[in-house]
């Protein structure tokens, strides 16, 4: 069973799954928080071209087009892989909250910074329109932050900048200032002394294009963008929930940060945009309560793009379970190429989930879980493997 592939989150140093020693950060202030283990994933995005172009020339080459025609190039960069290592990096990031007598921990797994095109050192961070940023999310099985979200990573990153905001103009939304900010942030990375190559998270640069309910509410009678952020310390946000854009805006403030839409949920597996939408859930992701509709509408303009043709091999294989058909005891196997958070479930034939097999980061090898159905009816039924790019499925029978 091959298939062409890369997965949403796929792991450092050869896709081996390990825990990442980040380097002892450095804050604005010059103090220095101790070093932190964590998980380390990658965005379901092909490694760097070698001849892939850099930064500087792309701003240029970027400079003259319309902004339909700059996104879509923008776009296609991303989707061959001209992107910079930290702009390709996600980390685990917990949230612990009680929602009535009950404790939740969630882990989410959001890129390290702002999405940008280029090499490590020669980098463009590309403001990006709401269809844009949200046609490559939904590419890479991701989402957009909320309001809240965007507070939780700006609270864990070990690096905390400095906002740089510049004095208003016509020319806020055009690639030249795209530039000349990346080029300030580069500075101030630089007068720190950062190493760019660490895992550390990184806040203060950018504001967030945002999932709210102010995408859709009536206060306005136009299509929007929300931004919300730029914080220049913990709880101080420049820029509060705002939608007063139209969604043809974008100016050099802005960043795309990617949040994986998989997570985990006090152990088993979860979608953000699921929780976006659940009314007593979405308190663990969002200041503004239940948001109906947790994405941008879609653009026609990104829509017709073809999808890229990515050349690797399949990086799992689900097998079929033994013995099947089966009572009331079967094992369900499977491989991993490279490590990868695993969602094995299974569901009755209404599409219900019935039992979580598996809910977890894992090493690539070899695996064999047993599934009991003691207590469940004659029938069929179907399990399932999530990675968070692909699913597989495949179907089994018990018969008392």
């Amino acid at each position: 069973m091959k298939k062409s592939l890369y997965f949403v989150l796929l792991f450092i140093t050869s896709g081996l799954f390990c825990s990442q020693q980040l380097s002892t950060a450095i804050t604005e202030n010059g103090s220095q928080k101790s070093a932190v283990s964590d998980t380390l994933f990658h965005l379901n995005i092909p490694p760097r071209p070698e001849k892939a172009t850099g930064g500087n020339r792309m701003a240029t080459r970027l400079a003259s087009q319309s902004l339909n025609n700059r996104e879509k190039a923008i776009i296609h960069e991303i989707r061959n892989g001209n992107v910079p290592s930290f702009a390709r990096k996600l980390r685990s990031i917990k949230i612990n909250q009680d929602i009535g007598t009950k404790s939740y921990e969630l882990e989410l797994f959001a890129l390290c910074d702002y999405l940008a095109i280029g090499s490590d050192e020669d980098y463009l961070y590309t403001p990006m329109t709401p269809s844009a940023a949200q046609f490559i999310a939904d590419e890479l099985n991701c989402t957009l932050p909320t309001s809240r979200l965007v507070s939780t990573i700006y609270n864990a990153a070990e690096l905390k900048l400095r906002p740089q905001p510049i004095p208003p103009s016509n020319r806020m939304t055009t690639v030249p200032v795209f530039r000349d900010h990346t080029d300030s942030i580069k500075q101030q990375i630089i007068s720190l002394g950062f190493d760019r190559s660490s895992d550390s998270i990184i806040g203060g640069n950018k504001k967030d294009v945002i999932i709210s309910n102010k995408i859709y509410s009536t206060d306005r009678n136009y299509d929007r963008v929300v931004i919300y952020g730029w914080h220049r310390g913990v709880n101080d946000p420049i820029q509060p929930v705002y939608n007063g854009h139209n969604a043809q805006y974008a100016d050099y403030s802005h960043g795309v940060r990617l949040i994986a839409n998989l997570a985990f949920l006090n152990g088993d597996s979860v979608y953000v945009t699921e929780l976006m939408q659940d009314a007593r859930l979405s308190a663990l992701v969002s200041s503004e309560g239940k948001i109906t509709i947790p994405y941008y509408p879609a653009n026609g303009v990104f829509t017709g793009l073809r999808t890229p043709e990515i050349g690797n091999e399949l990086d799992f294989q689900l097998h079929q379970n033994f013995p099947n058909p089966f009572n009331p005891t079967t094992i369900i196997y499977y491989q991993l190429a490279k490590a990868m958070p695993v969602d094995l479930s299974v569901y009755n034939l209404l599409g219900q989930k019935i039992a979580t097999l598996v809910a977890k980061p894992q090493t690539a090898g070899d695996y064999q879980v047993a599934w009991n159905a003691f207590d469940f009816p004659s029938g069929m039924y179907v399990y399932k493997l999530r990675t968070g790019a692909l699913e597989e499925k495949r179907t089994m029978l018990l018969v008392r």
